[in-house]
């Protein structure tokens, strides 16, 4: 090239052309973009169980969105978390789906192959295994230290005490019929299990297994639960629109506690109990009342104003924190999340069909 053409082409932007007419170098490929980074493991996490769909939804507690929603098998309701987080154990049941005053007789038969405590991975959100626990198990509670479930088998009238490891049956004690709500007293020497048919609750000794005394308590009760102290035990009565409080160590019925609702005329409904680490608050939801009522054990009443949450909410879960409360209600199949500071709902999750029960679970 000559001199003359080498500087046209430097003046118009072009490069020289190497003098022995080799190929111009290639523009190297641009960089590969990185792989976008995982969204972080949710702090907390709240699972419900769905007893129409059989499944379970998932829900990130720190964006109150679901993350998905699994399959468990039949009939899921109760559910409870492992002390150490990492399990979760459903109540599986293959009786037919029926409301009170039903006759057996018209429904279908039950499906025991599908009876069972369904222990669930908390990380996964599979079935790891299946522990028969005794006919149509509805509720249950596990030990503090994570070797027994205690498991309320509604067809049979009895609770059933499981070994965790072997997952053996290793005792039944029999109660009234229809046995719902179990719950451990803090100590861990008591347990009750209600009665719907008896309208009792049965005191269980967990040492013996044997149960130590009946305590009716009024109509259809539902769940239960325990001051910190073990004192006092709060039972949901469905039928009586109250809360009956028992004297949880000489295991004697003290009186009760009426739930009226503001401006409704239908009886309020009790089912769900939970009472949160300080024992401050009993909270109750009121099934097809569609109210979370607020309960101050101390003054023995209901305080404050109690709140619409949703359609005929049940199972409840309080977050570690203590600043929100999630329900479950089941014919709008949704889960709604309350700020408790401001006594609102916030937000209305969906999840399956008919939800169910709640457990929340913080990451280790």
């Amino acid at each position: 090239m000559t001199k003359r053409y080498a500087w046209m082409a430097i003046a118009l932007g072009v490069a020289a052309l190497p003098a022995c007419g080799g190929e111009a170098p290639k523009p190297a490929p641009p960089a590969a973009a990185p792989a976008p980074a995982p969204p972080p493991e949710p702090r907390v996490k709240v699972y419900v169980t769905n007893e129409a769909s059989g499944d379970l939804t998932v829900i990130n507690a720190d964006t109150q969105e679901a993350i998905g929603t699994f399959p468990l098998g039949k009939r899921p309701r109760g559910i409870k978390a492992s002390p150490d987080g990492k399990s979760l154990f459903v109540a599986l049941s293959g009786s037919p789906n029926a409301g009170p005053g039903v006759d057996p007789k018209t429904l279908p038969p039950p499906d025991r192959n599908a009876d069972g405590i369904g222990e669930i991975d908390t990380a996964t959100y599979k079935v790891k295994r299946i522990i028969h626990a005794g006919n149509d198990p509805e509720q249950l509670a596990v030990s503090a230290d994570g070797a027994r479930l205690y498991v309320a088998n509604e067809d049979a009238a009895q609770v059933s005490v499981v070994d965790i490891a072997s997952g053996n049956v290793i005792a039944t004690a029999k109660i009234g019929d229809e046995p719902e709500g179990v719950t451990i007293r803090p100590d861990g020497q008591v347990v009750y299990v209600t009665s719907e048919d008896e309208g009792a609750v049965y005191a269980i000794d967990t040492g013996t297994n044997k149960v130590l005394k009946k305590v009716p308590v009024g109509h259809r009760p539902r769940s239960i639960g325990f001051l910190p102290d073990g004192s006092r035990a709060f039972v949901s009565l469905e039928n009586d629109g109250a809360i009956a409080v028992v004297d949880a160590q000489a295991h004697k019925f003290l009186h009760l506690i009426q739930l009226t609702g503001e401006g409704k005329t239908p009886k309020s409904r009790p089912m769900g109990v939970l009472v949160p680490p300080d024992g401050s608050t009993v909270f109750v939801t009121t099934g097809s009342f569609g109210r979370l009522f607020f309960v101050n054990p101390a003054e023995k009443k209901a305080t404050g104003a109690s709140i619409e949450v949703g359609a005929r909410p049940w199972g409840l879960g309080l977050m570690p924190d203590g600043k929100t409360i999630y329900t479950a209600n089941g014919p709008s199949n949704d889960v709604s999340v309350v700020d408790l500071a401001t006594k609102t709902v916030t937000k209305k999750i969906p999840v399956g069909t008919r939800p169910w029960g709640i457990a929340i679970v913080s990451r280790q």
